[in-house]
């Protein structure tokens, strides 16, 4: 389904937690279309930074936020009481961090998550985390999933979201706040499809990378994406079998963009460790999280628990965790493509 005009709806109050590119870019998009919109990031600096500039100094800086609309706090209790929608930005390794010290009831409140990684700890995908650890209600429980980039919202080039939820209500009121003239909603109620998707994309996008690192072609880097697809069909049906098309802008289109586009963080970080970077030194340089690398280390543990074949991920598990030479595995793996 796909939603365009329907605006119609009852007017939430909606906060985003989180204070890097998606996040602002979200923030972006919502400032634009309400009247009040409530932020909340840990950076002090780049809080003043904003009231006083109208733009992230840190992260996607030439977008214009605008800020007449916008409540920030480092105080997470003083933006989640205010809300009745929560977007979560945050990087998975800080998740629990974060949300565990609010004092604030969540139980009652609708909580999307756009963080495409494993919570560490738990090992579980958000939506569970915050289903079986935190008591959110699965019905009050959405994922925002792409295919998307913050910079090219930045850029307000034409972008699509995914947004699912098991109560589609929910995904259609957010949609409604989301949508504009550059932004296109789709509305799903696959949220652990969608999610474990956004997850492993994550990580296939930077075999991509290391494979481009290698200097490998483009005729190689259609058959990776290609079984990468498989293999990402394989997962999701053996953790969470429903009939779904995995051809779908969710979940190919999602995996495409980030296997291939320049402003892949996780593609990049791959690009360098195929060129001979550290793992370290890379995300050094980076200056940004690249989720893929967590979730290559956690998936391996969910996987166990189901008998899938996952060639892609194993392989990049071995370059990324145990230093295996990346030029050597990925030529076993290329004999193992079809």
């Amino acid at each position: 389904m796909v939603l365009s005009d329907f605006y119609n709806v009852e007017n939430k109050r909606i906060a985003v937690l989180g204070g890097g590119s998606m996040a602002t870019a979200l923030v972006k998009v919502l400032s634009e279309n309400n009247d009040q919109i409530y932020w909340w990031m840990r950076n002090k600096e780049a809080i003043e930074h904003i009231r006083k500039f109208g733009h992230n100094p840190r992260y996607l800086s030439n977008a214009e936020l605008n800020t007449e609309n916008i409540t920030l706090s480092d105080d997470i209790d003083e933006i989640c009481a205010a809300a009745d929608i929560i977007i979560l930005v945050i990087p998975s390794a800080f998740l629990r961090d974060a949300i565990e010290k609010t004092t604030v009831d969540l139980s009652e409140k609708i909580i999307f998550s756009s963080i495409k990684g494993i919570v560490p700890g738990v090992n579980m995908i958000v939506g569970e985390y915050l289903n079986s650890v935190l008591g959110i209600p699965l019905d009050n429980i959405g994922v925002i999933a792409g295919p998307c980039h913050a910079e090219e919202v930045a850029l307000e080039r034409l972008s699509y979201l995914t947004l699912a939820s098991i109560d589609m209500e929910h995904a259609y009121v957010l949609g409604a706040h989301l949508s504009c003239r550059y932004m296109r909603i789709q509305i799903s109620d696959d949220i652990y499809g969608t999610e474990y998707a956004a997850v492993l994309k994550n990580i296939y996008a930077i075999a991509a990378g290391i494979c481009h690192g290698l200097g490998y072609g483009d005729n190689f880097q259609a058959v990776l994406v290609s079984n990468a697809l498989r293999e990402m069909k394989r997962f999701i049906k053996a953790v969470h079998p429903i009939k779904r098309d995995i051809a779908g802008s969710a979940y190919m289109g999602d995996l495409l963009v980030t296997a291939y586009s320049q402003f892949s963080r996780n593609r990049t970080l791959g690009t360098m460790v195929g060129k001979g970077y550290s793992v370290q030194a890379a995300m050094l340089e980076m200056r940004m999280v690249a989720e893929g690398y967590y979730a290559t280390g956690l998936i391996r543990n969910i996987k166990k628990a189901y008998d899938v074949k996952m060639p892609i991920a194993n392989a990049v598990y071995k370059i990324l965790y145990e230093g295996k030479p990346a030029a050597k595995v990925i030529e076993r793996l290329s004999r193992k493509f079809s």
